[in-house]
């Protein structure tokens, strides 16, 4: 099982507490940890398991972190772990650096070294958090240069930093739908995506293999295609002057990867419109404006680009779903 999901709800008292040091320094590494509610912690974890790389997606209340050098002599598993914050606040300190980062932020940390952690909640009980755990070994930047980037703030409101944290959080919200045939790939994506980001940040992106630099820069052009499925002049023309390339160089990009660019946009958007017919809140638009929406302005060569993908018309499907769902 790629997948696994543990929490505290089923405890109570102290034991809560006890059971979650337990499960987590399992499941990273060993720390000891601290919380103002010992009586009352209520706190749950998933976990995607791509090999040798781990994400999680945690939610626990407020709670004080240490890795000691005692610890870390103990056992360790030279990982490096990235963490996003979605709620609240963390403090972090490590090797006589201090950072802290609020929501939408992202830090690097290191198990081989002495680490303390503070997290605070604000308008909630309790703190979020998406956490990447990564050997070491696994990332093709220099000893020298993840060492640099060690507890440095990395935005995650722009750029590659905002291309990650999107890519992470639609990660793990689909992370029970996966399969183990699904393992190689996802984690080559998490990997290039992760080594581009840190690499930016360290201002070495040109010391990246060019098979990292190509996935990138096609998750890039995903989400710009995702960001203009409306518009009904997204063309790869379009697409690659956007991104500064050729047109040639972008065909180039997407070749062995099961559809041509032209492809990949009719389908995102026959998807979305298959969608949004099936929602009873649209039942108000017509079927020649939701396909318009979403960049198909002729209802013609929709409605026949809708029946070879679906085998149905887009009127039956929508009669069909809605029938199914009274």
């Amino acid at each position: 099982m790629i997948w696994t999901a543990f929490s505290t709800e089923h405890l109570s008292g102290t034991e809560r507490f006890a059971y979650w040091e337990t499960m987590v320094s399992q499941a990273h590494f060993r720390t000891t940890m601290a919380s103002d509610h010992l009586d009352d912690f209520l706190a749950s974890s998933q976990a995607l398991h791509l090999g040798d790389i781990q994400t999680f997606a945690q939610s626990y209340p407020p709670l004080d972190a240490r890795r000691t050098p005692a610890q870390i002599r103990q056992g360790d598993p030279e990982v490096f772990q990235l963490w996003l914050t979605v709620r609240g606040e963390v403090g972090l300190n490590q090797a006589g650096r201090h950072v802290e980062v609020g929501e939408g932020d992202l830090v690097l940390y290191d198990s081989s070294r002495p680490c303390q952690a503070q997290t605070a909640a604000r308008d909630r009980p309790d703190v979020s958090s998406l956490i990447l755990q990564i050997p070491r070994a696994k990332l093709p930047l220099r000893s020298n240069t993840l060492d640099r980037l060690t507890l440095t703030r990395i935005q995650g409101q722009a750029g590659i930093g905002a291309l990650f944290r999107h890519y992470l959080t639609d990660l793990m919200n689909h992370a029970p739908q996966y399969e183990e045939c699904d393992v190689p790939r996802l984690a080559g994506i998490t990997l290039d995506l992760l080594s581009a980001m840190l690499a930016q940040a360290a201002r070495t992106e040109d010391l990246l293999p060019p098979e990292t630099q190509q996935t990138v820069l096609r998750t890039r052009i995903n989400a710009f295609i995702q960001q203009h499925l409306s518009d009904p002049d997204l063309t790869p023309a379009a697409i690659a002057a956007a991104h500064q390339i050729s047109v040639r160089y972008l065909h180039q990009l997407y070749q062995g990867h099961g559809t041509t660019i032209a492809d990949g946009i009719r389908r995102s958007r026959l998807e979305h419109i298959h969608r949004d017919l099936a929602d009873p809140r649209l039942n108000a638009r017509s079927i020649s404006g939701i396909a318009a929406r979403w960049g198909f302005p002729e209802p013609t060569s929709f409605s026949r680009a809708f029946k070879t993908l679906y085998g149905t018309t887009p009127r039956d499907h929508r009669r069909q779903t809605q029938h199914r769902k009274e």
